[in-house]
C-alpha cells in the first residue's frame, strides 16, 4: 500500500499566516550540501536561484531533496518566464516560483498560466509522472495543485514599476518581488540600487502591493536599507547569499592571518 502524501504549505499561505515580515537567504552556490546547511539556519525562506547561478533542472531537484523536511519555506527562480520551463520547474517539486523580469500584465499573465492546470491555465499535465504528485500519492493533487503553489513575479525595471498596478490585478499572481539592482540598471544608476530614485521607485511598489492586499518582497543586503523597506511595509525580505557570505567570511580570515592580504605572499 502506497503511502499518501500531503503537499506542505505554498509559500502564499506562509506569508498569510504570519504575524511579522518573512526573512530568507538565497542560495546561489548549485550545492545540495550548502543548501542543506542554509535550510537548517532557522531562517523562514531560502530561494535557489537559477537566473545568476549555475543551476539546471538536475541541480535544483537534488537541493530540492536535500532542504525537504527543514521548516523552511523554499522558493525557485528559474532564469526564464517561459511556459515550458516552468512547467518542468513544477513538475520536479518546486512549489514556489519567482518568475524574473515581468515587465507587463501580459507577461505576467503568461506567468500566471503557466503555473495553473486548464481551464485556469496552461500548464502541461504530467503529474502521473513528476515528483510534484509524489508520483500521484498526494490525493487528488491535479485538484488541489493551485492551491500548493505559490507564483511571485519580479519587478525590476521602469516599465515594470510603470505596470505594476496591472501587474498586481492578475489573477493567479501571489505577489511582487522587488530588485533593486536591475530597477537601478534600467534607470539608468547602474550599480546604485541604494540611489534615493531607486528607493523611491521600491517603495512606491511596495504601497500598490499594499492597496492591492498582496505581499511585496525586496532584495537588500544592506541592513539599514533593508530594515527600512520592512518598514515601508515589506511582507517579506532577503538579506543575504551563501556564496556572498563565504566571500566576505574567507575574505576577513585572510585580512586577519595574511599581513597585507592576499597579496603579502
Amino acid at each position: 500500500m502506497p503511502i499518501r502524501i500531503a503537499a506542505r504549505p505554498s509559500f502564499r499561505q506562509a506569508l498569510a499566516a504570519a504575524d511579522r515580515p518573512l526573512t530568507g537567504m538565497w542560495v546561489c552556490s548549485a550545492s545540495p550540501l550548502v543548501a542543506e546547511i542554509c535550510a537548517g539556519a532557522g531562517l523562514d525562506l531560502i530561494l535557489i536561484d537559477a537566473e545568476h547561478s549555475p543551476n539546471g533542472l538536475e541541480s535544483v531537484l537534488a537541493q530540492l531533496q536535500a532542504v525537504h523536511g527543514f521548516p523552511v519555506d523554499v522558493m525557485v527562480r528559474p532564469p526564464v518566464n517561459d511556459t515550458a520551463l516552468i512547467k518542468q520547474y513544477l513538475d520536479l517539486g518546486a512549489q514556489n516560483l519567482l518568475v524574473p523580469m515581468v515587465d507587463s500584465r501580459a507577461e505576467a499573465e503568461a506567468a500566471a498560466a503557466a503555473v495553473r492546470y486548464p481551464p485556469h491555465g496552461v500548464r502541461g499535465v504530467g503529474s502521473a509522472l513528476a515528483r510534484a504528485s509524489q508520483w500521484n500519492r498526494i490525493p487528488d493533487y491535479l485538484a488541489s495543485a493551485g492551491d500548493t503553489v505559490s507564483l511571485t513575479v519580479q519587478i525590476e525595471s521602469e516599465a515594470a514599476v510603470n505596470a505594476v498596478e496591472e501587474i498586481l490585478a492578475v489573477d493567479g499572481v501571489d505577489g511582487i518581488f522587488l530588485g533593486p539592482a536591475d530597477l537601478a540598471a534600467s534607470m539608468g544608476l547602474l550599480g546604485q540600487q541604494e540611489h534615493p530614485d531607486v528607493r523611491a521607485a521600491v517603495e512606491r511598489c511596495l504601497a500598490a502591493a499594499k492597496t492591492a492586499g498582496k505581499p511585496a518582497g525586496v532584495n537588500a543586503f544592506n541592513e539599514d536599507i533593508a530594515r527600512a523597506y520592512l518598514a515601508a511595509g515589506a511582507s517579506f525580505i532577503l538579506v543575504g547569499a551563501d556564496v556572498l557570505l563565504l566571500a566576505r567570511a574567507s575574505e576577513s580570515l585572510a585580512a586577519k592571518f595574511i599581513p597585507g592580504g592576499a597579496s603579502g605572499r
